[in-house]
């Protein structure tokens, strides 16, 4: 027992206070999540809320025709707002969360999200600081798709993946990924990236990209 509070003390030491780390040790499940493997699937209905500990999940939304386009990345202590969202209302998710690389995390019964919201001040100032960061990305995104041709959004996103990644200027990546991400054709962001190449922006390899 002692050791199971010990390691939520560990990663949220600080952030939330010891009477709520003591209900996080007694509902939350933890988990592994292979990379390549999705954590959730649009259509469904979420019934837990996840806070990454460790690893790299992004969440995607997809159209009509089942093409995904990203929405933003959850790394080290980062909730998801939509899940929260959804959770809290009740409806079906209109996301799906891909695991970018293997990943741990710690996922909470929705109807524990909605109880510590009243309990606990530090629960309430942790989901509204995540509704936050996810509404700065999503404006982030839309400012991109809205002022950025495609060659400038892949550039970004290729910098926004290596620093999620916790590297300095090394991506491991297909293009074909980023062809999702970017709700493009794998033959576009191809002949983006041999332009970027060209003009000394990055230098590529098989499934790796490297700022220059």
């Amino acid at each position: 027992m002692q050791k199971e509070i010990d390691f939520y003390e560990k990663h949220f030491k600080g952030l939330f206070e010891h009477e709520l780390l003591a209900e996080m040790q007694k509902f939350g499940r933890y988990q592994e999540i292979e990379a390549g493997s999705y954590l959730m699937k649009a259509g469904g209905y979420i019934k837990s809320v996840p806070i990454i500990l460790e690893g790299t999940i992004k969440i995607l939304r997809e159209d009509k025709d089942g093409k995904e386009m990203l929405l933003y990345h959850l790394s080290g202590l980062d909730s998801c707002a939509m899940s929260l969202t959804c959770c809290l209302s009740s409806k079906i998710s209109d996301i799906s969360a891909y695991a970018d690389e293997n990943t741990k995390l710690l996922s909470f019964p929705f109807e524990k999200v909605e109880e510590w919201m009243c309990k606990f001040n530090t629960w309430k100032v942790f989901v509204f600081q995540t509704y936050q960061k996810r509404f700065d990305s999503l404006l982030e995104t839309i400012d991109c798709i809205a002022f950025n041709k495609l060659d400038q959004r892949l550039l970004s996103l290729i910098k926004k993946k290596i620093k999620v990644s916790g590297s300095t200027k090394i991506l491991y990546c297909t293009h074909e990924e980023l062809a999702t991400e970017l709700a493009t054709s794998r033959e576009v962001v191809s002949r983006l990236l041999k332009q970027l190449e060209k003009i000394g922006k990055l230098k590529l390899s098989r499934n790796k990209i490297e700022l220059l």
